[in-house]
């Protein structure tokens, strides 16, 4: 089978070292991929939010299934394209229609699935630039710290945590009035903040069945004891050590169910990741949000403790025949550490050289912010390489981790050095 797989940071790596290990896929491009996907499969310079180029793409290669790997595309409705195109209808897309991507292109949306199916989650109300004032109010009736959340996507730097009330109200205006997030803040959704652990669960379904991926925690802040800038993920573990099946049972009888029957009651199209990040405050899970694809960097810990064929998994999401699969695990723990540009997640410079990745031999390096220049690997993005490691218990991997990246070279690095540090 001919796969093309959408993106280009770790997650699409991990992605696509999991699917080249199954015997059904023949060849695998990467749109536009990474200096990690281009030693194992072709990339190419396909953009993947400019659906005409990419139909073009999957016309001329025969391309046999699309795996979307980052969201853009998906809450700009690739899977309906493929859907209603007469010539693509029959390529199956890997991710949710149009609809099913609003649970993570619009937090209102999501807010409201959630209420409507009874599924545990924050208090909360939208505001916009003309209710702002309103917004401000409903602020003085919540006790700190204050949620703020961007409506729609913004590359996981749209929500703010924050200690003081006129700070809250001060970023609330700045947000809707001011355009902080651009279009993504020009509704905001304030929700009351819930103390507790977070952790993440990560179904795969096919619209009607549902299998439930190894859980995962992982850490969203630049600095170390989880200080200073959110980031896209510094790190994460798998599986989440205070994760017992009491809280797991909580989690698919509460929240993993009645999330794939409320898909199902709304007649939403759904074949693909569904990412639940929760919250356990006291033992009892909540949501706080919902993505529509793996996470980044969880899936460079879930993907290697698969060990069922993905692409298998994939055909039978195709088919609506999940409930024929079964998934293995690998029982060990597996945690991975992200190592990036410095200054990152504000400015960073590119191009920096990257030496020792072939040093490495006890951690798999999955790439995310990399590119190949005159045959060595540089620097493209703020989180650049991703070391992943198992153990018999996660500390046992993460010492792995933090060994293999002491091999690792280049200019301005930085990796924090306490992932795991709360477990």
């Amino acid at each position: 089978m001919k796969i093309l797989l959408l993106g280009s940071g770790g997650r699409e790596h991990a992605l696509a070292w999991k699917m080249l290990q199954s015997a059904k896929c023949t060849s695998l491009f990467v749109a536009p991929g990474n200096a990690g996907t281009a030693s194992i499969a072709k990339n190419v310079t396909v953009n993947p939010n400019n659906f005409e180029v990419v139909r073009d793409f999957v016309l001329s290669e025969k391309i046999e299934m699309v795996v979307v790997g980052p969201e853009d595309p998906l809450v700009n409705g690739i899977y309906d394209f493929f859907k209603n195109d007469p010539n693509l209808k029959n390529v199956p897309v890997i991710g949710p229609s149009k609809m099913g991507a609003q649970l993570e292109g619009s937090k209102e949306f999501a807010k409201e699935f959630l209420v409507k199916h009874n599924i545990p989650t924050a208090k909360y109300e939208s505001f916009t630039a003309a209710s702002v004032e309103k917004g401000c109010d409903f602020l003085e009736t919540l006790s700190a710290p204050y949620v703020l959340k961007a409506d729609g996507l913004a590359a996981g730097k749209g929500v703010l945590i924050l200690h003081d009330l006129e700070e809250a109200k001060k970023e609330l205006r700045s947000m809707l009035v001011d355009a902080k997030f651009g279009q993504a803040s020009s509704k905001v959704v304030i929700e009351e903040f819930l103390d507790g652990i977070e952790l993440s669960c990560f179904v795969l379904t096919d619209g009607k069945s549902y299998k439930i991926l190894p859980t995962a925690k992982d850490y969203k802040r630049i600095g170390e004891g989880d200080t200073g800038l959110n980031t896209g993920g510094m790190g994460a573990v798998s599986p989440v050590p205070f994760a017992d099946q009491v809280l797991l049972d909580k989690i698919e009888n509460r929240i993993v169910k009645p999330t794939i029957e409320g898909l199902k009651k709304d007649n939403i199209e759904y074949k693909g990741f569904v990412f639940i990040g929760l919250i356990n405050v006291k033992g009892e899970p909540m949501v706080i949000e919902y993505n529509v694809r793996m996470g980044d960097p969880e899936t460079e810990v879930v993907m290697p403790r698969l060990k069922s064929d993905l692409v298998e998994i994939f055909e039978a999401i195709s088919k609506q025949e999940l409930e024929k699969t079964s998934l293995e695990i690998d029982e060990r723990a597996a945690t991975t550490i992200m190592v990036v540009s410095g200054g990152y997640p504000e400015d960073y410079e590119k191009g920096k050289e990257i030496t020792g990745i072939e040093n490495i031999t006890d951690s798999i390096v999955f790439h995310a912010g990399t590119k190949l220049e005159n045959d060595k690997v540089i620097t493209n993005g703020g989180r650049v390489l991703t070391i992943t490691s198992f153990g018999n218990n996660f500390q046992e991997a993460i010492k792995k981790s933090y060994q293999s990246i002491d091999k690792l070279q280049f200019d301005k690095m930085y990796y924090r050095k306490d992932i795991g540090f709360d477990l």
